[in-house]
């Protein structure tokens, strides 16, 4: 599977569970840290919580794991899918750490195709 087939079915994963304000960021062209950021609000955290599993588990189904996960339970989890990075928050902390700002000079990836699938 490559980055972009990681990154849609992350989108889709996060969507079928409600996520919010999902937004995928190119960075290829920024940094080695990865090819692609997801990024994605929970409105508790427990929706937070089931939104990280559910792309887990989604993509596990494809037969990949994460090389590292952060933050399992806390507001913020981060999925490291080494050429993808999956990023869901609580609403709060994505208000307070604003990666979409941080990372304004990365290319914004229309996910309109992959919700639609």
């Amino acid at each position: 599977m490559n980055a972009q087939e990681i990154v849609k079915e992350a989108v889709k994963a996060i969507d079928s569970k409600k996520g919010e304000n999902i937004q995928v960021i190119g960075i290829t062209d920024l940094t080695i840290i990865a090819d692609y950021f997801v990024i994605a609000t929970g409105t508790s955290s427990t929706q937070v919580k089931s939104l990280a599993e559910e792309v887990e588990f989604k993509l596990e189904e494809q037969g990949i794991t994460p090389h590292h996960i952060e933050g399992r339970n806390s507001p913020w989890v981060c999925l490291d899918y080494n050429s993808v990075v999956v990023h869901i928050f609580y609403k709060d902390q994505r208000d307070f750490y604003q990666l979409e700002r941080l990372w304004e000079d990365g290319e914004k990836i229309d996910i309109t195709d992959y919700l639609e699938d």
